[in-house]
C-alpha cells in the first residue's frame, strides 16, 4: 500500500495545495507521526496526476516559476474515502534502537547504563516540551466538527506517548539505582 499516496490525498482533500504547501504540512502538522521529503512527495504527485486522482492548475508566482495547485478529482476523493473507511490490521511495533540497546544493556558498566537512560530521558523531555508548545496553538479543545480536530487528537497522542515514555525511563532509572 502506498500510504504516502493517502497522506497526500488527505491533505489535498482538506484544501487544494501546492507541492510546497504539502512539504510545509509534512514538516509541521504531520511530522509527529508521518514523514516525507521532497524526493518522495513530488514523484507521488506525478503518479497521482497520471492515475487521475488529482489534477492541477498553474498559479503564477512573483517570486519564481509558476506553481501547481493540486486538487482532488472525483476518483481521487472516492479512493481516499474508501481508504479512510477501510479496516486495517494493527501494525507491528516499530523498530526502536534505544529499546534494543536497553535489552542488551546488561553488557554495559553501571555508570554507562545509567547514563544511557538519563540521556534518553532528557531527549524525551525536550520533545515533550516541544509538543506542549505546539498544543498552545489551540485556543480551545476543538469540537469533532472542526477541521483541526484530528490534528488535536494526534498531538494529544504524541504528548501522552512522551509522558508514558518518560515515566517508563524514570522507573528504569529507579530500578537501576536500587
Amino acid at each position: 500500500m502506498r500510504t504516502l499516496k493517502y497522506a497526500i490525498l488527505g491533505m489535498i482533500h482538506q484544501k487544494p495545495m501546492t507541492g510546497y504547501d504539502l512539504m510545509q504540512e509534512f514538516e509541521s502538522t504531520l511530522n509527529e507521526f508521518w514523514s516525507a521529503n521532497h524526493s518522495q512527495i513530488y514523484p507521488e504527485l506525478k503518479k497521482l496526476t497520471k492515475e487521475g486522482s488529482i489534477t492541477y492548475i498553474l498559479q503564477q508566482s512573483d517570486k519564481g516559476p509558476d506553481s501547481k495547485l493540486y486538487s482532488l478529482t472525483e476518483a481521487g476523493e472516492k479512493d481516499f474515502l474508501e481508504w479512510l473507511n477501510d479496516d486495517e490490521d494493527i501494525i507491528k511495533t516499530p523498530k526502536d534502537p534505544f529499546r534494543l540497546r536497553v535489552f542488551f544493556s546488561k553488557s554495559m558498566n553501571e555508570e554507562d547504563r545509567l547514563d544511557l537512560f538519563m540521556d534518553h530521558r532528557l531527549k524525551h523531555r525536550k520533545r515533550l516540551k516541544h509538543l506542549q508548545k505546539q498544543l498552545k496553538k489551540f485556543t480551545h479543545v476543538p469540537t469533532k466538527e472542526e477541521e483541526v480536530f484530528g490534528d488535536y487528537l494526534v498531538l494529544m497522542s504524541a504528548i501522552m506517548r512522551e509522558e508514558s515514555t518518560i515515566a517508563w525511563i524514570e522507573k528504569c532509572i529507579e530500578l537501576l539505582k536500587e
